[in-house]
């Protein structure tokens, strides 16, 4: 360092050993970025590799028919069947009730944080939607199961003790603050002269952010809105707790119903014997989650790439 002031302030060449030290911190920040990047593409592959290997073992004894067309999902039962449709329904419908409550609301709060709310609001704001993001999601199950539920029966007559609208509801405003700060951020990274050309040209503020701001930051706030969808798609002790381990293929929400990571908890609870036909079933309803939540993020990335503005 000393080194690196001399030559500042002199002019001189910089002396071979601090050349020499800058070259072995250069090699030691590449070294450990590389192992950090490594290290993340292994254990993705890890994962993928266990998924589609145990996977293919369960459709060794089970067809991928059946598997994708069957409408009963008993796999422990006397008699099983293996139809993934009851478990992907109720994670399909929950996942839409979630975000029914989380996009609107969550594009609404924003807007009002990028356009709207005074500096000093902002920034007590945005640190609580982060503190909301970090409550325990077994919390989020708790309070779907003993506060939303009795009180949507209230005024719901026919509504099951466990059901799928209640957890829906919940996990909606669970991901709402996640979906808020991030299309925020996207708001807020539009370039001020958008805003200033609106305005000079007699928008109100509403206008501006609603036919300016908004479709200027589409592409990031279209990012938010798929990882809200993986989130919900992904989620597992709200669901577990408050819609119930029942595998029925429905689309009403007033019903129970399991989702694919709630029956993957509760047969990882059990007795199940290591390579069992049950036992590998999870690898199999896991297999199918990580396609789902897969192909949500191949959509959101080309959806981003094909309307995502550029600004000089």
């Amino acid at each position: 360092m000393n080194d690196l002031v001399t030559a500042d302030v002199s002019g001189v060449q910089p002396t071979s050993r601090y050349l020499q030290k800058r070259a072995i911190i250069g090699w030691l920040a590449r070294g450990v970025l590389f192992t950090a990047a490594f290290t993340s593409v292994a254990i993705t592959f890890g994962i993928v590799y266990l998924l589609v290997s145990e996977s293919l073992t369960f459709f060794a004894h089970v067809s991928l028919v059946e598997f994708l067309t069957g409408t009963q999902w008993t796999p422990l039962f006397f008699d099983p069947q293996y139809g993934i449709l009851p478990l992907v329904s109720g994670t399909l419908v929950i996942a839409v009730i979630a975000l029914s409550v989380a996009v609107p609301g969550g594009t609404i709060v924003a807007l009002y944080l990028s356009e709207f709310a005074p500096h000093r609001m902002r920034e007590v704001v945005k640190p609580f939607l982060e503190v909301l993001e970090g409550v325990p999601t077994v919390v989020y199950g708790y309070f779907a199961l003993l506060v939303v539920t009795p009180v949507l029966q209230t005024f719901i007559s026919g509504l099951w003790g466990f059901n799928m609208l209640a957890p829906g509801l919940v996990m909606g405003i669970m991901i709402l603050p996640f979906i808020a700060s991030v299309s925020e951020d996207a708001m807020r990274a539009v370039p001020r002269d958008l805003r200033e050309g609106a305005y000079a040209m007699g928008a109100t503020r509403l206008q501006v952010a609603v036919r300016v701001i908004l479709p200027a930051a589409f592409s990031g706030v279209a990012a938010a809105y798929i990882l809200g969808m993986s989130r919900a798609v992904g989620e597992t002790m709200v669901v577990a707790i408050a819609a119930g381990l029942q595998p029925s293929l429905t689309l009403n929400p007033l019903l129970p119903a399991a989702t694919i990571t709630a029956y993957i908890v509760q047969v990882s609870l059990g007795d199940l014997p290591r390579g069992s036909i049950g036992y590998q079933t999870i690898f199999a309803a896991g297999l199918t989650l990580f396609l789902i939540t897969l192909t949500f993020n191949l959509i959101g990335f080309f959806l981003r790439k094909r309307v995502r503005e550029v600004y000089e």
